[in-house]
């Protein structure tokens, strides 16, 4: 869809001149978009408060986080590619409804598996940003679509950051069911907000569900680019999740025996990856990638020799995570400015994207509460590291053997096909 398509006219008109995607437009969407990425993180710092509830161990709690990320990847699949066939105004505004029912379930549940049938059912209903970052993308004038792809990101880096420091905060004060009926109010007030000025789109083809889905797989298959992005996309994201995953149980042992609260304010460490994502969107603008991705990987892996040392300084500790949510933040936009040159059809690319880059969130998550359980911290950041070296290695041979885009690409069901660039 091309910015001609979507009207300006009221929010939700049909028809007219093009919807301008000035500031403070933007700054909304963002602030939308980090307030309903923060549903799949509130868990992180507060595991080991609901292992002590539900009385289980530290593997069985890291599967909350699991399945949160499970259903994200679901709602990626099932959901997003809903964005290239029907009002994303409309498709939003229902998803932030949903997403406010299942936290108030969450909240509410009295054992461990109903807790994680919500956070299942939450993770696939908080995919509004990645709705919402497309139709951004769809707006904005091509010689500033990677900053303004940032300032999104950098709203969801923001709500990410704010949900494990809020959450714990919350928690130290209410408990931590507390923070999931809060939460549950604020999806409500944002559907409300986001109804009002959200612009409207014209209609567009109504290509069947199941084709519609089936695409997105078409492209992974089809584009080499989003394949060798959505790789990255992938071990980034496993490394990442490696050290969220396991660091409140580090934090809640000797030597630190941090509360809830101060276990929650390490997630303002991630400020560095706020800077990195404004840093990368401008450089992606400049069709300076492949450098981006190498440094922020080699900066990434590097981090886990940091982290392995906050083992025990906590000095060390907090410089580790402030140069792991750097390097993860500069792969994370590079790449998504990238993927949104490989066809018009937008919210299906960001599908396929973000199923690989949850999935292995995912499987970062569930084998760093194994490693853990059986090797400590030290085991957790030789996990993140190899997840890290996977990626650095992934970045070096784009230097020698760059991935070609393909020339001719395929018209997407249902819409049509931009011609690709090459990284």
């Amino acid at each position: 869809m091309s910015r001609a398509e979507v009207s300006s006219g009221e929010p939700g008109g049909s028809g007219g001149a093009p919807a301008p995607l000035n500031s403070r437009l933007v700054t909304i969407m963002a602030i939308a978009t980090g307030a309903i990425v923060a549903n799949l993180y509130y868990a992180q710092p507060l595991l080991h408060q609901v292992a002590l509830t539900f009385s289980v161990g530290s593997t069985a709690a890291s599967l909350v986080v699991t399945c949160a990320q499970i259903g994200y990847a679901a709602g990626l699949v099932l959901v997003v590619p809903l964005g290239d066939r029907h009002p994303r105004r409309t498709l939003v505004v229902g998803i932030f409804v949903v997403n406010a029912a299942w936290l108030a379930l969450a909240g509410a549940a009295p054992t461990l598996w109903l807790f994680e049938v919500a956070n299942l059912a939450i993770g696939a209903a908080s995919v509004a940003g990645q709705v919402m970052i497309p139709f951004a993308a769809d707006l904005a004038d091509p010689a500033r679509r990677g900053r303004v792809v940032a300032r999104l990101m950098t709203g969801l880096l923001i709500g990410v950051l704010a949900a494990r420091t809020v959450s714990g905060l919350v928690a130290q004060v209410a408990g931590w069911r507390a923070i999931y009926f809060f939460s549950a109010g604020l999806m409500l007030l944002f559907a409300a907000v986001l109804r009002a000025v959200l612009p409207g789109e014209q209609a567009r083809p109504q290509v069947p569900y199941r084709a519609l889905v089936g695409a997105s797989f078409s492209l992974l298959a089809n584009e080499p680019v989003l394949r060798r992005r959505a790789f990255d996309g992938a071990c980034q994201f496993a490394a990442f999740s490696a050290l969220w995953t396991s660091l409140a149980f580090l934090l809640s042992g000797a030597p630190y025996h941090y509360s809830k609260a101060v276990i929650g304010l390490y997630g303002l460490l991630g400020i560095g990856g706020v800077l990195a994502a404004n840093v990368a969107g401008k450089m992606a603008d400049l069709q300076r990638t492949r450098i981006v991705t190498t440094v922020s990987a080699a900066v990434l892996t590097g981090s886990f020799g940091l982290l392995a040392l906050g083992r025990t300084s906590a000095v060390a500790l907090i410089f580790g995570v402030l140069t792991a949510d750097a390097g993860a933040q500069g792969v994370q936009i590079t790449n998504q400015a990238i993927i949104y040159t490989v066809s018009e059809a937008r919210s299906r690319i960001t599908s396929a994207y973000m199923v690989c880059f949850m999935a292995g969130g995912a499987l970062g998550s569930v084998t760093s509460g194994l490693v853990y359980s059986h090797a400590g911290w030290h085991g957790v950041c030789a996990l993140g590291a190899g997840y890290g070296l996977l990626l650095l290695l992934g970045a070096l041979r784009d230097h020698a053997w760059p991935v070609a885009a393909r020339k001719t690409p395929a018209p997407a069901a249902g819409g049509r096909a931009a011609r690709p660039l090459s990284e």
